[in-house]
């Protein structure tokens, strides 16, 4: 392709795309398709010579938009948000049509100072200190990972650099049972192994006891393992719960281990002065990680994982081939040190498109839209007999089950599992379910970009009219 016919075709690129976001809201929220349809439409072979581009772009709208689930619907409110906003599409445009790798500064210095402006600009939004240093990562499963293998290095006095892990004491990871199924998984990929992963038990608001967790740090040194990492939530993701991070970092720093702390759908909250006290202690940490991919607006992928300490991460994760050296390494910052990748992406363009374009006041006052409509929502739920809303909602999230007298245990479950299905399977609305205490309920995540009090409205009618049997979205 020429770049005259990447103009010609761009242009076609862009007006799709923009008509795309105009319609989506008349399309059906969940894909209704089966398993393994659109491959058996797409051609077992590749094509031996080139097919003309307006081609592919059919083929967008007759494959690939019916077996797409919505992800920037209004009616979308399941799992959470994961924005993207216009402005920042299209700086993660600009990336890819600029094609360059981050291997080292000198092999592209904009993208290296761009980034570090761009997270010093995301660390002042949140109202976090200049003690702190951010790099962008793909997810936070990939900074939680990046996360535990620091703390593994601190306690073991670096034990990467000699013969790992083998030959030292046990080391134990400590979460609240609400955690994200990626902390088991980076203490898994880090060595620690699944038996030495405590979960500690939540209270009435599912929130980490620091009882329960210092009672099983205690009982961890009694047996001859070593204490080294506790992830902290701040939004977990079954209610969007908030454990103590203050507590939790008093406790960490008496006990001399690493504190993370997940903040990647509640950390952009804290770009909101008022919220702030959620996370208060977050200067406790030693790390954390917030994605701005998620409610924000900026484009997937975008994770920030923010350390106090950046010369331990390099320490940790750098390597230094003679391939990549130059003559002002002293000088500047290498982000291959800072992560897993060597080759990095230019995604602090969307970032920094983001927050130009739109403005933290703009950015601030679709949060509080969510908020505010999220707040909406659980009044309604509790003032309707038979509803109950099952977790405290300090954000956007809001955990309902419907409660029909008489309906309890199993049959329970299968009727929230039946009315949900149901409501996503009608294409005006997607939710998720999820367990807690061990029953069945209903997740609804408010963030979409452009979901307005009307469509809240409209979800719980519909909410109301499949689970109390009418099948219809009127409330009485």
């Amino acid at each position: 392709m020429t770049p005259e016919d990447f103009r010609r075709h761009g242009h076609a690129v862009v007006d799709w795309i923009a008509d795309y976001r105009s319609r989506v809201a008349s399309l059906p929220v969940m894909a209704a398709v089966e398993p393994g349809a659109l491959r058996a439409a797409l051609p077992a072979e590749p094509p031996e010579r080139a097919e003309p581009f307006e081609d592919v772009m059919k083929d967008l709208d007759r494959l690939v938009v019916p077996s797409l689930t919505h992800w920037q619907h209004p009616d979308f409110f399941a799992f959470f948000p994961s924005n993207a906003e216009l402005s920042s599409v299209l700086g993660d445009f600009v990336s890819t049509g600029l094609g360059v790798l981050g291997l080292s500064w000198q092999a592209c210095p904009a993208l290296t100072e761009v980034e570090q402006v761009a997270v010093e600009w995301l660390a002042r939004m949140l109202g976090l200190s200049d003690a702190w240093s951010g790099v962008i990562a793909d997810t936070a499963s990939t900074s939680t990972l990046v996360a535990l293998v620091c703390a593994r290095e601190r306690a073991t006095g670096f034990a990467l650099a000699r013969a790992g892990l083998s030959g030292e004491a046990p080391l134990s990871v400590y979460c609240s049972e609400y955690s994200h199924s990626s902390v088991e998984k980076a203490a898994l990929l880090a060595g620690f192994g699944r038996a030495h992963v405590r979960k500690i038990a939540a209270d009435s608001g599912y929130a980490m006891r620091t009882d329960a967790l210092g009672e099983a740090i205690a009982a961890d040194r009694a047996a001859g393992i070593t204490p080294c990492a506790v992830v902290a939530t701040t939004g977990t993701t079954t209610t969007t719960a908030i454990d103590p991070i203050d507590a939790i970092g008093r406790l960490a720093r008496d006990a001399g281990i690493w504190m993370h702390v997940d903040a990647a759908l509640a950390g952009n909250a804290m770009i909101l002065p008022e919220c702030r006290p959620l996370w208060a202690g977050i200067e406790r940490a030693d790390s954390l990680v917030v994605n701005p991919h998620k409610w924000m607006g900026a484009a997937f992928d975008c994770s920030v994982y923010y350390v106090r300490d950046a010369l331990h991460l390099a320490r940790v994760m750098g390597t230094n081939p003679s391939y990549l050296k130059s003559a002002v390494d002293e000088r500047v910052t290498n982000y291959r040190d800072w992560g897993i990748p060597l080759g990095r992406r230019f995604r602090a363009l969307k970032l920094w498109f983001l927050i130009r374009a739109e403005g933290v006041e703009g950015l601030r006052r679709r949060l509080r839209r969510d908020l505010e409509n999220a707040r909406w929502l659980a009044g309604q739920v509790e003032a309707r007999p038979g509803w109950r809303v099952l977790a405290p909602v300090p954000l956007q999230t809001v955990c309902v089950r419907h409660e029909p007298e008489g309906l309890e245990g199993p049959a329970l479950d299968r009727h929230t599992l039946a009315w949900a299905e149901r409501v996503n399977r009608s294409g005006r609305a997607y939710v998720t379910p999820a367990v807690l205490d061990g029953r069945w309920m209903v997740r609804v995540s408010v963030g979409a970009l452009g979901t307005e009090r009307d469509d809240v409205e409209r979800l719980w009618a519909l909410a109301v009219g499949e689970a109390e049997g009418s099948g219809t979205s009127a409330i009485e």
